[in-house]
């Protein structure tokens, strides 16, 4: 029966499950200072949607930061493999959650903007990286969070149907990317500047503030009823 397929799910890294989407606008920031400029509200948004390689051509093109834009990746390499490999933190909650679905038998990834070393630091620096199937960076299939291909990867990675299969953001765009790729969708809240949670709940599927308001046999349940035909 097509509720027996096995369930899977894609979870976002920063911001999702790991608390760190503060220590990216710090960086963010202070690259901006030392070049002697600033981020307006719109670079702020427009760099939410960007990979690494994307950012590191925004800050030397807009602010002339370092000699080329592989300088700039080379020092947000820097700056960023520090955090995650001893200060990263999981979002309340998060990781219990993740291992009561490890715990059922739920097929588990993780699907990120973020380079392979920074994830492959930060999951197992905070624990998570022995439950998952897959970690897959945009970087490993060429296109950004805009197009489903890095949720696509994960999803054959952990052998899911797509009827079968969460994808669980924090940002609001991530959320469209996946509902228009037919993806089931979870959002948690993370700050107003990734979506509201007004917006993240009229856009998802389910919405959260965090992952302690989610039962595990709960969610289950109900990815089961909603994936049947």
């Amino acid at each position: 029966m097509a509720s027996e397929a096995p369930i899977g799910v894609i979870f976002d890294c920063d911001g999702t499950l790991l608390d760190s989407m503060g220590v990216w606008r710090e960086m963010e920031s202070e690259f901006a200072h030392r070049a002697g400029g600033e981020l307006s509200p719109a670079d702020k948004d427009l760099l939410t949607t960007m990979t690494t390689p994307e950012a590191g051509e925004f800050f030397h093109t807009k602010f002339g930061l370092g000699a080329s834009p592989q300088e700039v990746v080379r020092m947000v390499g820097e700056y960023m493999m520090e955090f995650y490999s001893t200060r990263a933190t999981a979002r309340p909650g998060a990781l219990a959650f993740v291992r009561a679905l490890f715990d059922r038998g739920i097929r588990l990834s993780v699907a990120s903007s973020s380079p392979m070393p920074y994830l492959l630091a930060g999951l197992s620096h905070t624990g998570f990286l022995p439950m998952l199937d897959a970690v897959v960076s945009v970087d490993d299939v060429g296109k950004p969070k805009r197009e489903p291909a890095v949720y696509d990867r994960a999803r054959s990675l952990m052998g899911t149907e797509l009827s079968h299969t969460w994808g669980v953001e924090d940002a609001l765009y991530a959320v469209g990317t996946l509902k228009r790729a037919g993806y089931h969708t979870l959002a948690v809240y993370d700050c107003d500047m990734s979506g509201t949670y007004a917006a993240l709940s009229s856009s998802a599927e389910r919405a959260v503030r965090d992952f302690r308001d989610l039962d595990p046999d709960e969610f289950i349940e109900f990815a089961r009823m909603v994936s049947m035909p």
